[in-house]
């Protein structure tokens, strides 16, 4: 187990490790199989995951003593929803699954929330184990415990806080990533550097899209999962420092809400967040046009948008934007939040940013 990373996630008696590189999962042992006493992992995963990881999964399991019970659900944001909620814990139920098993999720983000919540929510709660597939899970939603299902409000406007009990990040299941997948997690590694860590940034930087390439990826994941991991025990149910995480996602999310379906991807809209983020800070004097035109620099770099009209869209409207932008789940007493900067690796939360600077600003964006 010498190649592979540990990162400790500190919460007490719910602290748990996230193993990264290349062959986590095979290296996990033990430390996996005594989740399951009764010699069989319920795995719930996405059909087209299935076919591209559930074979070689099964086989890995299985030499570690585990049979695996797959649970299939329909691949995409639509499963996670009301009805994909009740699928998985039906189907939980028909396998008589025990309070004592844990219950794994194989996938994505989609999947990660969609199990976490089931699992927090069959027989009063089970435990479960996140295997991320893509590498915008294994660096966000797989760590931290935020599970949850989309209403027809939003995004996320169901869900439970549910720590997993182990996260293996293993390499080897980014194989089959399309490049674009890879760019696109890659926007939630260097925003752990954005937030808090301008050496970190400093060294992503330097490696350009080079960064993205075997062990320096691994060492990347593992210093984003450590700083998430820091926020996240400083503060699980984010009422106050883990908002901080939010950088470019009050701007991602309304991006994300205009666009027709796939047309943009997830970490595609939030590392134009994040460039938005900076770029307004700069317009309000918050810190200097250099940083943000590093932070521009970069992320075109490694092959990430970093202005609205270089996203896959052509009918943007500044006050839609900002309308979608009011309906975030952070806002409070009718203002919009967001997360700024003061610099590379400095940023801050403002609760209440005025309104008609920010359409101003938007409206100078999209002219």
């Amino acid at each position: 187990m010498s190649d592979i990373l540990r990162v400790p996630v500190g919460l007490g008696d719910r602290a748990y490790d996230v193993l990264v590189g290349p062959g986590a999962l095979a290296a996990a042992g033990p430390e996996l199989t005594r989740h399951f006493p009764r010699g069989r992992a319920l795995l719930v995963t996405d059909r087209n995951v299935a076919g591209l990881h559930l074979e070689t999964v099964s086989r890995q399991l299985a030499e570690l003593g585990l049979r695996v019970d797959p649970i299939r659900v329909d691949a995409g944001e639509a499963t996670k929803s009301w009805a994909g909620l009740e699928a998985v814990v039906n189907a939980l139920l028909d396998h008589q699954v025990e309070r004592s098993e844990a219950v794994i999720a194989l996938g994505g983000g989609v999947i990660g929330d969609l199990t976490g919540f089931a699992a927090a929510v069959t027989k009063r709660g089970l435990d479960f184990i996140q295997i991320p597939t893509t590498l915008l899970a294994q660096v966000d939603s797989s760590v931290g415990g935020k599970t949850g299902i989309n209403t027809r409000h939003g995004k996320n406007f169901a869900g439970v806080f549910h720590q997993p009990r182990l996260v293996i990040a293993d390499r080897d299941l980014l194989t089959t990533l399309p490049e674009r997948e890879l760019r696109s997690g890659y926007a939630e590694i260097v925003k752990a550097a954005l937030i808090g860590d301008a050496p970190m940034f400093d060294d992503l930087e330097a490696a350009g899209a080079g960064v993205l390439d075997g062990n320096r990826l691994d060492g990347a994941v593992a210093a984003a999962i450590a700083f998430k991991a820091r926020i996240v025990a400083e503060d699980e149910r984010e009422g106050g420092v883990r908002a901080l995480l939010n950088l470019g996602h009050t701007f991602g999310h309304a991006l994300e809400a205009e666009v027709p379906k796939d047309a943009i991807r997830h970490g595609e809209a939030v590392a134009v967040g994040m460039a938005l983020a900076f770029a307004y800070s700069a317009h309000r004097g918050d810190c200097s046009s250099d940083d943000a035109a590093r932070v521009t620099a970069h992320l075109r770099a490694v092959g990430l948008p970093a202005r609205i009209r270089e996203l896959n869209y052509a009918t943007w409207k500044p006050a839609r934007l900002v309308a979608r932008m009011r309906d975030d789940k952070k806002n409070k007493d009718g203002r919009i939040t967001l997360i700024l900067a003061r610099g590379i690796g400095q940023a801050f939360i403002d609760p209440a940013v005025d309104e008609a600077d920010l359409l101003t600003f938007m409206e100078t964006q999209l002219s």
